[in-house]
């Protein structure tokens, strides 16, 4: 299931693709990889376990979650900005359990029709995204009334300490070294603002290190598109 494409320019992606080749490959090689070690596993098939019909995810990268979809769901749209990661998920949906269909798009706009989607999925792609607000309020339009989202994200520290050094990072380096993720952005805010009401959340640290990490604080949840 797919919606109207917007005008294509000449490399068919009306500027829907975003190119970052030094991070993607990192993130092809190590950091997906060093995940995985640490246990990431777990969390994707928590993230997924229990959907059903139609589902967009977006910030797909490589495909990781490709293999956790459950036998519910009829069709995955996984929606991908960087090129190199948008190949790989390519070559990772061939041999997912579910129909998946991978193409290029940004979170803000997402060229599908409104209320075509019973669940959204995002992983690990709100902080990199150039507008969160802006991408969850295009879950919001593209879900059905009543739809899911699913998220797993790093988000604000709950220390004083660490946000101080997460606004420090996200004004400085971190973006740049790092695909343009932030650390500190207050996503759970963020999920209620666009128009979703949280039905469930939890927030651990991942993965679990003596050294206090910046990225450390995750939450993975549920929540329900209210009307309007």
């Amino acid at each position: 299931m797919t919606g109207p494409s917007r005008p294509s320019g000449p490399n068919g992606d009306s500027g829907r693709s975003r190119a970052h080749p030094v991070f993607a490959r990192f993130y092809a090689k190590v950091a997906g990889p060093a995940l995985d070690k640490a246990g990431v596993a777990e969390h994707r098939r928590r993230l997924l376990s229990g959907l059903t019909g139609d589902v967009i995810e977006v910030g797909a990268g490589n495909g990781l979650n490709f293999g956790h979809y459950p036998p519910g769901v009829r069709h995955v749209l996984a929606v991908e900005p960087e090129p190199r990661l948008r190949a790989l998920a390519r070559q990772a949906a061939r041999t997912a359990p579910v129909p998946v269909e991978v193409t290029a798009g940004v979170a803000e706009e997402l060229a599908v029709p409104a209320a075509s989607y019973d669940a959204a999925v995002v992983c690990l792609t709100l902080c990199s995204v150039s507008d969160p607000g802006a991408a969850l309020s295009e879950l919001h339009r593209v879900l059905r009334p009543g739809g899911e989202l699913r998220f797993f994200e790093h988000v604000r520290a709950e220390s004083a300490g660490m946000r101080r050094v997460q606004r420090v990072l996200d004004a400085t380096v971190w973006p740049l070294l790092v695909g343009g993720c932030h650390t500190g952005r207050d996503t759970r805010a963020a999920i209620t603002a666009a128009g979703f009401s949280l039905t469930s959340i939890d927030t651990f640290p991942f993965p679990e290190t003596r050294v206090p990490s910046p990225a450390a604080t995750h939450i993975l949840g549920t929540a329900v598109r209210l009307p309007g």
